[in-house]
Order: C-alpha cells, then sequence, then structure tokens
C-alpha cells in the first residue's frame, strides 16, 4: 500500500448507539476519494460490523474501548474458525455472519488476535476511480 494522503484515528466506548456513530465517521472520512453510493453502503455496513462484533465479543459484560484507524492512500481466537459463517460464541441471539458479510463487502478482511492482547479486524477497500 502507498503512504497514505489522509488518515484518521478514534477511539469510543463500546456502547451500542456508537455504532451508528462509527459508521458516520468513516463515511465522512472517505468522502474525500469520492465513493460510489455502493461502496459507501458497502463500508458503513462492514464497519458496523466489525463494530457490533467488538461490543458483543470483546466486551460482552462491560464498557471497553473501540479503536478505528482509517487511511487513504493514493491508488498504484482461532480467527480462521470464528471468521466461518454461521459460527459464533454470542449464543443463539447472535447469527454469526459478521465476518461472512464483512468479507462479502471488502477486498481484504485481515484479523490478527493474541490471547490477552486483543484482536485487530482490517478492512480494505479500494474505490472505483470515476471519470469527472
Amino acid at each position: 500500500m502507498n503512504k497514505p494522503k489522509n488518515t484518521m484515528k478514534v477511539t469510543f466506548p463500546s456502547r451500542g448507539a456508537n455504532e451508528g456513530l462509527a459508521r458516520m465517521l468513516i463515511a465522512a472520512f472517505i468522502t474525500e476519494a469520492d465513493p460510489t453510493v455502493e461502496e459507501l453502503c458497502d463500508i458503513k455496513t462492514a464497519v458496523s460490523e466489525a463494530v457490533t462484533n467488538c461490543i458483543v465479543h470483546a466486551y460482552p459484560d462491560r464498557i471497553g474501548e473501540i479503536y478505528i484507524a482509517a487511511a487513504l492512500s493514493e491508488n498504484d481466537l482461532d480467527v480462521q474458525k470464528a471468521m466461518e459463517p454461521l459460527f459464533t460464541t454470542g449464543g443463539s441471539e447472535r447469527a454469526g455472519l459478521g465476518f461472512a458479510v464483512m468479507q462479502e463487502l471488502m477486498d481484504e478482511v485481515r484479523v490478527t488476535s493474541r490471547v490477552g492482547g486483543g484482536t485487530t479486524v482490517r478492512l480494505r477497500r479500494r474505490l472505483s476511480q470515476k471519470t469527472r
């Protein structure tokens, strides 16, 4: 990936209401790249899934911090098991589709996890080049 031309970092409490905040922040941030409506919707949905997964799985019994970092660049657990469709550790009220949705909507979903060290979900999506 090329050097970022713009970056954003934000931290907020893992409250359900902040899922909407995350969607709004990422949407505002990527407008500089002039995404299509479909790209914008896909990215917002994928970020929503990532934040919801963090709230449900990282902080099921307490409020913690969610950290989002985003970058715009010029163009030039058993993580594998957790990413399987329908797999969930969240009980019967969870569908286990979060990672499947993220993978369907993004070009790249990369997950790293360390016991006691947290989990990072990296979402990447190339935006189309519009002719102006």
